[in-house]
């Protein structure tokens, strides 16, 4: 029986006493694959900063790799939502990356060779050695997103959690995301945030449906029965799940 890596019991949080989650349980075993799904303000971000530790739950409890959320934040990989970086900072992407291996007092810029040689792997593994001494405001929108997913990687996390990894990147770079996060769960548990509910893909195992309350469904279960439930209206969805595609199951919504 696999380990459990994030156990979230009986969760409520709610921001100046309005609810955001209600009464969630969910447990993510080691390298699972989530889809985390649901409507804007249903709780999808919430939901990763109580995993993280940033946000404590009004009621509840939270464990990581056994712990109370917040104590093992070290062996956690966090892509947000909205990053901080300005493009125009004079920064390259191996330093973006680098920024990933700050923490324990150490300064931005005073890194060692373990640093430098860990941040040039992770590079080589989301395709970017070549354009590694490259200004990132010059890189494009799916080379940046990727420095962003080399920095939450680079501190070797055993979870690593996305917020809207593929915002504002077209279909093929998206695939290409989607490609680089199906190796890294061979090694570790994968959770990301997305709005692309058509690319419920072959890679994902579970689905996380956020809408204040949490539902959790494999991915072969997702029907648009269950979004437009979810959403509280008709959406026009293209299902990509491989296996369903070849049993005739493929379908359109709207």
């Amino acid at each position: 029986m696999k380990s459990a890596v994030v156990e979230l019991e009986n969760v409520w949080f709610s921001y100046d006493g309005l609810p955001v989650l209600e009464d969630v349980s969910i447990r993510v075993d080691e390298r699972d694959f989530l889809s985390i799904v649901g409507p804007n303000a249903g709780g999808k971000t919430t939901l990763l900063k109580v995993i993280l530790g940033l946000l404590k739950p009004t009621k509840g409890t939270v464990r990581v790799f056994g712990q109370p959320a917040g104590k093992a934040r070290s062996r956690i990989g966090y892509m947000p939502q909205h990053t901080s970086l300005d493009p125009l900072f004079p920064v390259n992407a191996l330093d973006v990356v680098l920024m990933g291996r700050l923490g324990n007092g150490k300064r931005f810029g005073f890194y060692g060779k373990a640093d430098r040689e860990a941040a040039v792997d992770v590079l080589r593994k989301v395709g970017l050695y070549d354009v590694r001494l490259r200004p990132f405001a010059a890189l494009s929108g799916g080379q940046r997103q990727r420095v962003l997913i080399a920095r939450a990687l680079v501190s070797d996390p055993e979870l690593l959690l996305l917020d809207e990894p593929t915002a504002n990147v077209d279909a093929a770079i998206e695939s290409e995301l989607f490609e680089i996060l199906n190796k890294l769960n061979k090694k570790m548990t994968v959770a990301l945030v997305t709005h692309d509910l058509g690319f419920v893909s072959s890679y994902v195992k579970r689905v996380v449906c956020v809408n204040r309350r949490v539902r959790v469904h494999p991915t072969s279960e997702i029907s648009g029965e269950m979004i437009n439930e979810m959403y509280g209206s008709n959406v026009h969805m293209v299902r990509h799940d491989h296996r369903c595609a070849e049993e005739g199951h493929e379908w359109l919504n709207s």
